[in-house]
């Protein structure tokens, strides 16, 4: 059920409202859709984008440094011209090189050809500690606290040079402040440490096998950026007294948990930063406890509003109906079946990744065995091509077994890419 508030805005639930008899959990899947005509009704906000460029020592083996010298300069041709811009040097330090002595500078012919020449004199040196990264960026975006701030991180390395708690304490303070997408060059970098930046700070996560690749990623993703003209937009989660919220979790496009970011307003009222948005879909799987009720009754189990800058974009109802009726009550919904399995074939990787890198090959085996099961099951084809490349699949037998070789690119690209979902359509009615 959904409650359109806002052109151009819809709140779409797709749940099975009955529950057997003494059930308390009611699953339920909302999807977010925004389009072009909401987007061309927001005024557009200005604008900060911040590179952030890996220039630690190991950068300078093979073609890194260039190949992200060229990657800087695509984006910056892709940033619009009044868009404000900083480079950013990232080694056991940061610093800005461009605009050297400011903050940001405002995008146009001229500060695109000084840019060039900052570029130009970086020289790969020392070390990484990207919290530091986070904390200069940090600061920049505070600089222009209407601005929507987002950043592009570049890495080849771990984060060698300062305590996890320290890049955790940055990332924690960063969030809500800008965006940050993420990309690791080559297979030397820890996909946890960018994963839980990206997780955060709302961005995407992926490797660059590479580095003739990174132009072209990183004119991506920022015309993606120029694409969003919404700041932040929040999911707002009101129960009813004697029910709670015992998760919401991103499943499309990608697999996020959000359940610890709840911003509780009130006692019934939790709230979920979703980030900016530009014409797009994303859903969440949303599972809330009830207090029972007897066979026939029916209660509203939540009330999930789309909200941007207070004002109430888009409503819709999760309900919570008890039967006896067993074919009823035993009725699964496509979307939410589908979502479960993705996280579980997402999960699936990720503990079949982690065994093979102790040593536990059975469960290694056994875990990604699981996941090709689950890939084909819910027509994850591009999860089902990166297992291929770890394990071989016997199409006659159905056997998998790992492989005796395998390359570290794509094990890497299977690692970040597994929480990558494939999307089903909703369901009529909803």
């Amino acid at each position: 059920m959904s409650s359109p508030a806002v052109k151009g805005i819809s709140v779409s639930v797709d749940q099975n409202e009955y529950l057997a008899e003494g059930v308390r959990t009611v699953d339920a899947v909302i999807s977010v859709e925004t389009t072009d005509e909401l987007m061309v009704a927001a005024p557009p906000a200005e604008r900060v984008e911040i590179l952030i460029i890996d220039c630690s020592g190991s950068m300078g083996s093979g073609d890194k440094f260039a190949g992200a010298r060229n990657a800087t300069l695509a984006a910056l041709q892709v940033i619009a011209d009044g868009t404000r811009f900083a480079i950013v040097e990232g080694t056991d330090k940061a610093e800005v090189v461009y605009p050297k002595g400011g903050v940001t500078a405002v995008a146009d012919n001229r500060s695109r050809v000084e840019a060039r020449h900052a570029l130009d004199k970086l020289k790969p040196h020392g070390g990484t500690a990207m919290g530091t990264w986070l904390g200069l960026s940090r600061m920049i975006a505070q600089h222009h606290p209407t601005a929507m701030a987002h950043a592009i991180l570049l890495t080849d390395g771990r984060n060698e040079h300062e305590k996890p708690q320290q890049l955790a304490a940055e990332i924690q303070a960063s969030e809500g402040l800008f965006t940050c997408d993420c990309r690791g060059v080559g297979t030397d970098w820890e996909p946890n440490e960018l994963r839980a930046i990206a997780a955060a700070l709302h961005g995407t996560l992926d490797v660059v096998k590479t580095p003739d690749l990174l132009a072209a990623d990183f004119a991506a993703m920022m015309q993606t950026s120029m694409a969003k003209t919404i700041p932040e937009l929040t999911l707002r989660v009101w129960t009813p007294v004697g029910a709670s919220v015992r998760m919401v979790k991103q499943v499309d496009p990608s697999i996020t948990d959000f359940t610890a970011r709840r911003m509780a307003t009130s006692a019934q009222i939790g709230e979920y930063p979703l980030g900016a948005w530009g014409a797009e879909e994303r859903g969440y799987h949303i599972q809330i406890d009830v207090e029972p009720a007897p066979a026939g009754r029916e209660k509203l189990a939540a009330r999930i509003s789309l909200v941007a800058d207070g004002e109430v974009l888009g409503q819709g109802l999760v309900k919570a109906v008890w039967t006896t009726d067993t074919d009823l009550s035993a009725r699964i919904s496509r979307r939410v079946a589908h979502y479960t399995g993705q996280a579980e074939l997402a999960q699936a990787v990720q503990e079949g990744l982690t065994a093979r890198k102790v040593g536990d090959l059975a469960t290694a085996t056994a875990k990604l065995r699981q996941a090709v099961q689950l890939a084909s099951e819910s027509g994850n084809e591009n999860t089902a091509k990166l297992l291929k490349a770890v394990v071989e699949v016997d199409d006659r037998t159905g056997t998998v077994r790992l492989r005796a070789h395998i390359d570290a690119a794509d094990e890497m690209a299977l690692d970040v890419r597994s929480s990558k979902t494939a999307r089903v359509r909703k369901e009529s009615g909803s």
